[in-house]
């Protein structure tokens, strides 16, 4: 499974409260603007999950660079490299699995959840707000896609992400959160381009 964010989903209903909200698009959109204005984006996330009863099944820290469509996503010793058209999933050992961008459509990349760009792919609401956060409900419009519930909560004065909660078909639950953002990093090309010699000789690539 590509750890293309430990993705996910709750058992909901379809409702029209779930529609794209105004007032929801407002504060997604600031965040769309700010990520594509930047020219390089340095995330530190860490992500708990649980299972359906609530069991801890445990934590991790993920360091992630972005800019434009191109990230490089690291959890230890596995990595997830996307040049923008194809995704490279080290697993850490011996293995990467090689993929095109569009196959991953299904799941929700670092960079959809990060990007703020969600009209294509959502339906979305606001469920509260105040001056300094607003939470919000995305329900995905392709239900064949694996996850159909994401409740954001966005810190307003810095247009960022503050916190994700995502639960699989199984509710397993991922809580991903961004423990700091960095919008103006300096980040060359180069290390979103998939470079054979950096991994043990003994890998193999699958398509």
């Amino acid at each position: 499974m590509r750890l293309v964010f430990l993705l996910a989903t709750f058992f909901t209903f379809f409702t029209a409260s779930a529609q794209k909200d105004s007032q929801a698009k407002a504060i997604l959109d600031q965040i769309g603007a700010k990520v594509k204005g930047s020219k390089g984006i340095l995330v530190s996330i860490q992500l708990i999950s649980k299972n359906s009863s609530g069991k801890a099944l445990g934590t991790k820290s993920i360091s992630l660079k972005m800019k434009g469509d191109k990230y490089l996503l690291k959890q230890g010793l596995t990595e997830i490299l996307c040049d923008g058209v194809t995704i490279y999933n080290y697993d850490g050992v011996n293995t990467i699995s090689k993929s095109n961008i569009s196959e991953s459509d299904q799941t929700l990349s670092p960079q959809k959840l990060l990007s703020g760009n969600y009209d294509k792919d959502f339906n979305y609401s606001v469920l509260s707000q105040n001056n300094n956060n607003a939470t919000i409900e995305l329900i995905p419009i392709d239900k064949r896609k694996s996850f159909q519930k994401v409740t954001l909560v966005i810190d307003k004065l810095k247009s960022a992400l503050s916190t994700a909660t995502i639960l699989d078909k199984s509710n397993n639950s991922t809580f991903v959160k961004v423990l700091s953002i960095n919008y103006t990093a300096v980040l060359i090309d180069k290390i979103f381009l998939f470079d054979r010699a950096k991994y043990p000789k003994n890998v193999e690539i699958f398509d």
